[in-house]
């Protein structure tokens, strides 16, 4: 069976990280799927979808981390079309999407791992993930 779901996103910054595990996990709960896989796909190109641990620590880690890896502005040439290179050039080192196995009706996850939605040119309304579970 192949199911596929939409979930939409409003972003409030210009760099937010997003938990969106329960969410994830709340969608397949309503679906009859007890082994699979489920992918998730971010449908922008100044977006990512990953997979790590939910601590503030590290998320701030990581947000300065990528930050100084690619500055704001740094005389990029697509920014004379719409002044986000480095939300472009961010997502290049990330992904656009997340497969995970599910097991027993959940993801099946590790312990300490979450899923996130990664906004790298926000703030920005109805940002579009697709959600597409095979699986019986």
């Amino acid at each position: 069976m192949i199911i596929s779901k939409n979930l939409k996103i409003d972003t409030k910054d210009n760099f937010q990280i997003i938990d969106i595990t329960k969410e994830i996990n709340n969608l397949l709960n309503n679906l009859d799927i007890s082994n699979g896989i489920l992918n998730i796909f971010s449908k922008h190109s100044t977006t990512a979808i990953v997979i790590n641990e939910n601590e503030s620590g590290l998320l701030n880690d990581f947000k300065k981390s990528i930050g100084n890896l690619i500055p704001e502005h740094d005389n990029y040439k697509h920014d004379l079309i719409d002044n986000n290179a480095a939300a472009h050039l961010k997502s290049f080192l990330l992904s656009s999407s997340e497969t995970i196995p599910i097991n027993n009706n959940k993801l099946d996850l590790g312990t300490w791992q979450s899923i996130f939605f990664i906004e790298l040119d926000g703030p920005r309304k109805n940002r579009n993930i697709k959600v597409t579970v095979i699986g019986e």
